[in-house]
């Protein structure tokens, strides 16, 4: 398994400098893809040495991890306060992932050159891999959080369960957007509206007495295969 490790300092000068490098890369994976760009080609944009660069990330997936705890960082005040005005869940799952779409808009075709690497939990940029745990466990927290805060009912064996399982739905989602060539995306958005209604009716319907053997086989399988 590939270590990434980024080289924390403390300077404002090292912090610029470090800056300075993650913003080179992110153009040069927007303009060249992320295979093309070579971490040489990083740090003559970004006017450092070859070994400045590695100084301050040690490959090209420690800068895409830079990049994941960013977005993930950037997103939690937006999604926070765009929760505040809703109480129904449908509404609320439908802000964060609305608010998620919104940031990953600009790297949308560096993002779908990513996603080659997801099916692999031992891959570093996988979001199911070791390396981006903290990035997923905020973007379920984000689940959690929506769900708490709705007046929907949720049966007590599905509820520590549901904020990974919409993180899973909201995974699908944004691959499905990833890929979508219809203009500005309309067919994700007419997916997101069908499938949410789908979501909160299947959940709806999960608090029936008549369903738990169908609640405790879905999460048994979670807990075997799941995060």
């Amino acid at each position: 398994m590939t270590t990434v490790t980024l080289k924390p300092r403390t300077t404002a000068r090292a912090e610029d400098t470090r800056r300075k490098i993650y913003e080179a890369a992110m153009e040069l994976f927007r303009e060249k893809g992320f295979e093309p760009t070579t971490m040489r080609d990083i740090a003559a944009k970004a006017g450092v040495a070859l070994g400045g660069a590695y100084y301050y990330f040690s490959s090209k997936d420690a800068i895409v991890l830079a990049f994941y705890s960013e977005m993930q960082t950037t997103s939690n005040e937006p999604v926070l306060q765009a929760l505040a005005g809703h109480k129904k869940l449908k509404d609320r799952i439908r802000c964060i992932l609305e608010k998620r779409l919104e940031l990953l808009e600009p790297n949308r075709k560096f993002c779908a050159a990513l996603f080659r690497h997801a099916p692999d939990g031992a891959d570093p940029l996988s979001p199911f891999s070791d390396e981006t745990r903290p990035i997923r466990e905020g973007a379920i927290e984000h689940m959690r959080i929506a769900v708490e805060g709705s007046d929907a009912k949720v049966p007590p064996d599905l509820q520590p369960r549901l904020p990974y399982l919409l993180w899973l739905y909201q995974m699908a989602l944004i691959m499905f957007w990833l890929y979508d060539r219809s203009p500005n995306q309309e067919k994700t958005q007419r997916l997101m509206e069908k499938s949410l209604g789908l979501l909160v009716n299947l959940l709806r319907i999960s608090t029936l007495p008549l369903m738990k053997p169908l609640r405790k086989a879905v999460l048994d399988l979670v807990e075997n295969e799941g995060d």
